[in-house]
């Protein structure tokens, strides 16, 4: 198994780009089952759960292949209902291709997803909105099957923020009868990306990144090629290592617009901030200031950044106050980031971060996809050596994260098994 080992105290420095969203690239990958030919997405990047997806589309009767960076999937054979459980269990957004194969086939089969230990994430608003437009849901034996005749559109209110759910049931509603209307939807900047490839196949949807989105629906829907939105929780983890290590770097190729809560409150710690276009300038300042954050669902500061600002809050001057509002179990890092000399107290969904003058590198065991790089950013502002140990965790969400971070002068190399 895989390790990254980090060499701590070296300041960030240069430029790096970022790759595509994997939040965006997963769900717009399952639309392509909703069409008949070949379908082109360009910036996809290269990582494990990407490649987990191509093989559960192919497993579907889809034919799919990646080259480089670009993916193609043709779902004209698409010719089986079942997405198993040896497949599913690698990654919970494998639940993204019921919503599209109840719509095509009118039946689906679909196995509980897995995926990291971070929290329950219930997958009932996603069937609450399907029998709303007509399916019959029955669970059993671990498996989702769901049957129509055929979908018809209906007001679906979610009674909690759900990315996936919106995603998968406005895949279903694009071809389903009449007019469907999600309210309390999620506003992400990944179910826009969605929405904006969904209405280029022929689908007709309005208001996606709003609470309130307005779906007719539609016949069938063509292929189309596009181009999948910036990482911005790749952006936002750059951003912190750049603050962390009082470095000055440059990030391009991204959107800075879906990271206005992450600029406001990295400003705030003290670093300074400029953005022209699709990049952003990072500079460090000592010292880094104390700030509270409570993770909320998008425009609020993103669950996925906040393992990754406590590390920055571990060595800040002063006290703060992170609320993780969105995952129960999303303080599974704190007990390594203690091992590395970090003064935090967690008391149910609050951690207190006492920031200390450094922090210790030690041998440290990664739990999920985000703890994966908060540990590595410990690691670049660590007194001597940190080995972050179970990376493919990391290796489901970054890509070549620690080659980016050479690119910028860390002292950081993978060790392989």
């Amino acid at each position: 198994m895989d390790k990254i080992i980090v060499q701590g105290g070296r300041r960030l420095q240069g430029t790096v780009q970022v790759s595509g969203a994997k939040n965006a690239a997963l769900p717009i990958l399952a639309s392509a089952l909703l069409c008949d030919g070949p379908n082109t997405f360009t910036n996809v990047p290269v990582l494990r759960d990407i490649q987990s997806t191509l093989q559960l589309l192919s497993h579907l009767g889809a034919r799919c292949s990646m080259e480089g960076h670009t993916v193609q999937v043709d779902a004209a054979g698409l010719n089986n209902d079942e997405a198993p459980y040896d497949l599913v269990r690698k990654m919970r957004a494998s639940i993204l291709v019921l919503g599209p194969l109840v719509a095509r086939l009118k039946k689906a089969r679909v196995s509980l997803p897995g995926g990291c230990a971070i929290g329950a994430r219930p997958i009932n608003l996603h069937l609450r909105g399907l029998e709303l437009l007509g399916a019959r849901i029955d669970l059993s034996h671990g498996y989702v099957e769901a049957v129509c005749e055929q979908l018809r559109g209906a007001e679906i209110y979610f009674d909690m923020v759900t990315v996936t759910g919106t995603e998968n049931i406005m895949m279903a509603a694009v071809l389903a009868q009449g007019t469907t209307v999600l309210r309390n939807a999620a506003c992400e900047p990944e179910v826009k990306a969605l929405a904006d490839v969904l209405n280029r196949m022929g689908a007709c949807i309005i208001g996606a990144g709003t609470p309130e989105i307005v779906i007719e629906g539609v016949e069938r829907l063509h292929p189309v090629s596009a181009a999948i939105i910036p990482d911005r929780i790749e952006t936002g983890t750059l951003m912190t290592a750049a603050a962390l290590t009082h470095g000055d770097v440059t990030i391009q190729a991204t959107e800075p617009e879906h990271l206005e809560a992450v600029i406001h409150k990295l400003r705030l710690a003290g670093a300074q901030i400029d953005v022209s276009g699709s990049q952003i300038r990072v500079q460090g300042q000592r010292p880094i200031q104390s700030v509270d954050i409570k993770t909320l669902p998008y425009p609020g500061f993103p669950t996925d950044m906040q393992a990754q600002f406590m590390v920055l809050m571990s060595v800040a001057q002063g006290t703060s106050l992170i609320s993780e509002t969105i995952f129960e179990n999303r303080f599974i890092h704190v007990s390594e980031l203690q091992r590395m000399g970090a003064d935090i107290t967690v008391t149910g969904n609050s951690a207190l971060v006492k920031g200390v003058e450094h922090l210790s590198g030690a041998p440290v065991m990664a739990t999920d996809l985000r703890a994966s790089a908060c540990l590595i950013l410990a690691g670049l502002v660590s007194e001597n050596t940190t080995e972050v140990n179970r990376v493919y965790h990391l290796d489901r969400g970054y890509e070549a994260l620690e080659a980016k971070f050479q690119q910028l002068g860390a002292a950081i190399q993978r060790v392989k098994a």
